[in-house]
């Protein structure tokens, strides 16, 4: 604990830890895996951290945003630690260097996407034996779940990364893997678990409860509704930070500039913007130069400003995790907050986006499952992922939806094998546990009853209490 809290003060400038930041580091000190769903505004990252700067080899972090990584290497390359990134943004010149650097073992956290992870270039100098590989870190490791069957299969290969990185170290050697998030289920945390293959992992599941951040939703009948009355909730917060969420980079910026056109201090902010257009609109916004920003779920993770005050939905997410991710970005620093979810009336019939959008998202996933089922019945039993991609565009998909129903296991992250058997995949039950994380804010939409409570029941933190009401949302106000 001595050499914990000398450089938690020396690079952080903090005394003393949060519980169980604790727990957590000496746990992943000692080389055990573990699962860790800790709130927003946690303290999740120093917990990985801070045990790299104290160990003496490589922590690997595996991040799903490009703005997240920046973000965070950002802030330690300021206070002096040898932290690098990689991703697919990178110029090859950068990466080059970036790469020497880690060869060179001058870095103590190297960032990169999974799908970076798995590129030649870096897969081959991550399998160097003389490069000590401490630990490997999921963070946002609930994108494993909501992503990983469809719009980013490399993450079903990640459970196959240790044990191969292993074969090309000395004898002996240990790495671990430890998988952070703010949201996951009971359901989500045995798949991600399962997915990472994690050896009996010490677990670290808190209460998302905040007892400062005010629940809310509003029913809009016109897409004019819709604008007047967000703007009526931001007029509640006069020169007080805020954000408010969109589901599309087109509607992100319109809805931007419409608002920038009544006075307001905003910006639009997507994942099509340039790195350095990100770049500014986030240190504006953390600066209080704009007072709010108007962004798509590209935009938060990692982001650390504990004064917001309020946080607005346009459109519904389309998960619950997204939800509670998002509106945990409110209230950090304690004081009271709140959180507005705009929705349309619910038969659709007058005002039927909301449901449109829905729609139109789990057709695109229904067209993931019509894919992997015509592709199931012709990849061979056998193969490199990278020559099958060759052969048969989108496989990647199809291979990850396989290995969701166990038809499939990846002997190395490139070489699957597919399971002897003569029964068909069983996309039934994939498709109705997807269809059950969809129903999640619908169903949060209409619930008469506490709104904390259904969020705590639905992420397995169900109150103990009979009768627990919040006492902060709008149905136990109006009660």
């Amino acid at each position: 604990m001595d050499r914990i809290k000398a450089k938690l003060q020396e690079i952080w400038g903090y005394d003393e830890l949060r519980s169980p930041q604790r727990e957590i580091i000496e746990c992943l000190l000692a080389h055990r895996d573990a699962l860790i769903v800790m709130p927003t505004g946690g303290g999740k990252s120093l917990c990985f951290q801070l045990p790299a700067l104290l160990s003496t080899g490589v922590t690997l972090v595996i991040s799903p945003l490009v703005a997240l990584m920046e973000n965070q290497v950002q802030e330690l390359t300021e206070k002096g630690v040898a932290a690098g990134l990689l991703h697919s943004e990178i110029p090859a010149t950068k990466r080059k260097q970036t790469l020497q650097t880690l060869a060179d073992r001058q870095l103590r956290l190297l960032y990169l996407s999974p799908e970076t992870l798995l590129t030649p270039a870096v897969w081959s100098r991550l399998c160097d034996p003389e490069l000590k590989i401490d630990r490997l870190i999921l963070d946002e490791a609930h994108c494993l779940v909501h992503w990983g069957e469809t719009f980013r299969p490399t993450y079903r290969r990640l459970g196959a990364i240790r044990a191969t990185l292993l074969q090309y170290k000395p004898i002996g050697t240990t790495i671990s893997i430890a998988a952070f998030t703010a949201t996951a289920d009971p359901l989500s945390q045995q798949t991600i678990k399962k997915v990472l293959q994690l050896e009996q992992p010490a677990e670290f599941i808190l209460n998302p409860h905040r007892k400062n951040l005010r629940l809310s939703v509003k029913q809009i009948w016109t897409p004019r509704g819709r604008r007047e009355q967000l703007t009526k909730f931001i007029d509640k917060y006069p020169r007080q930070s805020g954000l408010v969420y969109v589901r599309t980079r087109d509607t992100s910026e319109e809805l931007a500039d419409w608002l920038a056109k009544r006075g307001d201090a905003t910006a639009a902010y997507h994942a099509g913007l340039s790195p350095q257009a990100r770049r500014r609109v986030e240190g504006e916004w953390l600066s209080g130069k704009l007072q709010y920003v108007v962004c798509t779920c590209a935009f938060g993770m990692g982001i650390n400003k504990a004064n917001v005050r309020w946080i607005a939905h346009f459109h519904p997410p389309v998960l619950l995790a997204e939800y509670i991710q998002e509106i945990g970005r409110a209230g950090r620093d304690g004081k009271p907050a709140e959180a507005l979810l705009l929705v349309c009336e619910q038969t659709g019939l007058l005002y039927p986006e909301d449901r449109q959008r829905s729609r139109f998202f789990t057709e695109s996933i229904d067209q993931y499952y019509d894919l992997a089922t015509t592709l199931a019945k012709q990849l061979p039993p056998t193969g490199d992922v990278r020559e099958i991609e060759r052969n048969f565009p989108q496989s990647s998909t199809a291979l990850s939806l396989l290995h969701s129903v166990g038809e499939l296991g990846w002997e190395t992250p490139f070489h699957y094998r597919r399971s002897k058997t003569s029964k068909p995949p069983n996309w039934q039950s994939l498709q109705a546990q997807q269809q059950l994380l969809f129903r999640g804010v619908p169903t949060y939409i209409k619930y008469s009853g506490c709104r904390w409570e259904y969020l705590l029941t639905a992420f397995g933190c169900k109150p103990q209490v009979k009768d627990w009401r919040c006492g902060n949302c709008d149905f136990c106000r109006k009660r």
